[in-house]
């Protein structure tokens, strides 16, 4: 139970995160990046989005990660998908693109490194940077951006120039935020370690 409290912390933060960014029309990377660069283009809601490209990832996480960190990566992509679908029932608001980009990147940055910390993710490169992590030591903050920058790129036409670096400079803070934590994290990890299922089958 403390769990599933800490991972609805987690996405309450990220939430308000991406509606911070929503409003000041700033994207970020990874799945939730693509999401909204879809989410401007079409009808579909961000939740739609980024629930639905996350399920391929579901299933890497499955077979490499293990169905605990899975289920609560499920959970929480849930979650974080019907918490931002809130802000429809919100008044117009619009943010300063450079305030928004900061304070949008430092939610999603501390929200990010709880989930990671209670042990689960917000799918896509979130599942890719704890693998690796996990397998080779690699700090989960610098692959995240990593990923997230070219997501920024490809989707840069959809807000601008201006408002597509801001969008770098946001998930720079967010990826500083979650590398300050890879410790913490990676002990978070270390002292649950799970078989994946495809090994426990294969032993």
């Amino acid at each position: 139970m403390k769990r599933i409290f800490a991972i609805v912390i987690g996405c309450l933060v990220t939430s308000i995160g991406v509606i911070f960014l929503k409003h000041s029309h700033v994207v970020t990377g990874g799945t939730a990046g693509l999401s909204l660069n879809l989410s401007y283009l079409t009808h579909f809601s961000f939740g739609t989005w980024f629930f639905l490209i996350n399920i391929p990832f579901y299933i890497f996480s499955f077979v490499r990660m293990g169905w605990k960190f899975t289920l609560s990566t499920i959970l929480a992509v849930t979650l974080l998908s019907i918490m931002t679908s809130l802000d429809h029932f919100l008044p117009s608001f619009t943010i300063l693109s450079f305030p928004g980009a900061i304070a949008g990147g430092i939610l999603i940055g501390f929200g990010l490194a709880y989930l990671f910390l209670n042990k689960a993710s917000l799918g896509g490169a979130n599942i890719l940077a704890l693998f690796c992590q996990k397998k080779w030591g690699w700090d989960p903050g610098k692959i995240n951006f990593a990923f997230d920058v070219i997501v920024v790129l490809i989707g840069a036409y959809s807000v601008g120039l201006v408002s597509g670096l801001l969008s770098i400079l946001s998930i720079a803070v967010t990826s500083y935020i979650i590398s300050y934590f890879k410790h913490r994290i990676a002990s978070s990890h270390d002292a649950t370690v799970q078989t994946p299922p495809l090994q426990q089958s294969a032993s």
